[in-house]
């Protein structure tokens, strides 16, 4: 949606294909046409929402037809729905697909070598970090564009932070084993129980997002002031919190091929505190404080020291090195910027849809 908000500002006529379970979910200045209806797939340790329905995908191309568009981007082209429609139709623009996971999957399983044979109606194949490059080659083999996953640096950088008393550390993602909640959860704890003052003793978890380990979870740690259950956040309040929190705190154990949170709180002139992994370490370039997955105890002394008096975090003063840190995670963020994003992307859509006959 992001990318089609740019592509719209840069004078290009962008719909977006998507299911769509609430028709008001739908968010303002996207031309969307419905795919279906969503299912949650599992998938890479997650579920994954999804359109199973033929009928929906079959609609879905027919309104892509009638729309004469030049280019159709499709995004994770083995996810099924709409995907498996484009990979069988007849007269349909040039595909350019771009591969999110990493890691195996169980769609590539399954398809086997029909994966490969479908793979050739790519004009264009694009990743969005070297892991999902690795995943996709193994998988289907061919030449891969490495790009990035961009971000609307504007709409973080510029938000109305959410109201807050005192230092916050956020935590943005599904309740589910491979995203660490309960290692963020412990680590917490730590922190309280050690005392360690104005910071990180005295700091607020925002808890956003739902998930299989929700409520046990909340049986182990329930809400209290020191612990916030936020539930799933419109995307206005995600924004405004991600520009509220001191610290955003993304623990995953794995899985990750790109730390799209990560980017999103840079924007926001947000600390980070992540896992050392291949997905986060890309994206935080330096400018997050990166941890052990899985290691409470390591990400409890990363948060007090990033939250302690003078080292850059919380209501207890933002001294050096924050500034700089902050700084420097801003500047990163525009180098991954949603405008850099589409003028890669315009230039792949341009050499797919130079062909004879267009």
């Amino acid at each position: 949606m992001g990318l089609s908000r740019v592509l719209t500002q840069r004078g290009h006529s962008a719909t977006v294909f998507a299911p769509i379970d609430d028709a008001a979910d739908v968010p303002d200045g996207i031309d969307l046409v419905a795919s279906g209806r969503s299912v949650a797939v599992p998938s890479n340790g997650s579920r994954a929402p999804v359109s199973l329905s033929p009928l929906a995908a079959a609609r879905a191309v027919r309104a892509l037809r009638r729309g004469r568009f030049d280019v159709v981007h499709v995004h994770e082209p083995f996810a099924p729905g709409l995907p498996y429609g484009l990979l069988v139709a007849s007269d349909i623009p040039p595909l350019v697909a771009t591969f999110h996971r990493s890691g195996a999957s169980v769609f590539y399983s399954l398809l086997g070598p029909v994966a490969k044979l479908a793979a050739r109606r790519f004009t264009v194949r694009c990743a969005v970090s070297e892991a999902a490059r690795q995943t996709a080659a193994a998988a289907i083999g061919g030449e891969y564009v490495v790009l990035f996953n961009g971000v609307e640096v504007d709409r973080y950088r510029d938000a109305d932070p959410w109201p807050k008393d005192g230092t916050t550390i956020l935590f943005l993602g599904r309740h589910e084993e491979r995203k660490g909640l309960r290692v963020l959860l412990e680590a917490c704890g730590a922190l309280t129980g050690a005392g360690e003052g104005a910071g990180a003793g005295d700091a607020v978890l925002w808890i956003a997002g739902d998930g299989p380990e929700t409520e046990p979870l909340q049986r182990r740690f329930p809400e209290s002031p020191k612990i916030r259950w936020l539930g799933v956040l419109p995307e206005e309040e995600k924004v405004r919190r991600l520009a509220a929190a001191d610290v955003l705190c993304a623990p995953s154990l794995g899985g990750e091929s790109f730390g799209m949170v990560l980017l999103e709180a840079m924007a926001a002139n947000t600390l980070v505190v992540a896992s050392d992994i291949d997905g986060y370490r890309d994206v935080a370039g330096g400018d997050a404080v990166l941890v052990p997955p899985g290691d409470a105890r390591a990400l409890a002394r990363a948060l007090a020291s990033i939250l302690a008096p003078g080292e850059g975090g919380g209501d207890a003063g933002r001294g050096d090195p924050g500034p700089a840190r902050l700084a420097a995670a801003s500047a990163r963020a525009q180098e991954w910027s949603m405008n850099r994003l589409a003028e890669r992307y315009e230039t792949l859509y341009r050499s797919a849809a130079v062909r004879p006959g267009r």
